[in-house]
C-alpha cells in the first residue's frame, strides 16, 4: 500500500501530517515538491482527485500569487496550472495520496480520514495542540 505526500519540510502543517502518517505505522513516499514538482499530467490528476479547482490548490501566503496578478479572473484552470508548475511554491501542502483518497491536509489532521490504520494514541502536533484518536 503506497502513500505519497508532496511535502514542504519548511512547513509546520507538512511536517505534522508527515509524522501523523508515521505515528499510523506507514512510512509514505515523500516528494518534496519545490526540489522534484510534479509533471503537469499528475498535478491535474491530483487535483482532480481531491476535486478541487486550480484555483483552490493555489496558495497566496509567501508566493508570488500578488505580482503575478493571479487573484484576476482572466486566468483559465489550464494558465493556472502551468503557474504552479512554473513556481512549485503556489502549490499549496501538503497533498497526500493514499488508497483511500487524495486530500490537500489543511489542516494537517484532514489526512486521518485517508490512513488505512487509525492512530495508535493521541498525537501532539509541534505546536503543542492535540490532535485526539477517538
Amino acid at each position: 500500500m503506497t502513500i505519497t505526500i508532496y511535502h514542504n519540510p519548511a512547513c509546520g502543517t507538512s511536517r505534522n501530517t508527515l509524522e501523523m502518517i508515521r505515528a499510523s505505522g506507514e512510512e509514505p513516499v515523500v516528494v518534496e515538491y519545490l526540489k522534484a514538482p510534479p509533471s503537469r499530467e499528475r498535478l491535474v490528476e491530483l487535483i482532480d482527485a481531491m476535486g478541487l479547482s486550480p484555483r483552490e490548490l493555489l496558495r497566496e501566503k509567501g508566493t508570488p500569487y500578488g505580482e503575478l496578478g493571479l487573484a484576476e479572473d482572466r486566468w483559465s484552470d489550464g494558465d493556472l496550472v502551468d503557474f504552479m508548475l512554473a513556481h512549485p511554491i503556489l502549490i499549496n501542502r501538503p497533498i497526500v495520496d493514499t488508497p483511500k483518497g487524495t486530500r490537500l491536509c489543511r489542516p494537517s489532521e484532514r489526512v486521518l480520514d485517508i490512513l488505512p490504520s487509525p492512530l495508535a494514541e493521541d498525537f501532539v502536533k509541534e505546536d503543542g495542540e492535540v490532535v485526539k484518536t477517538g
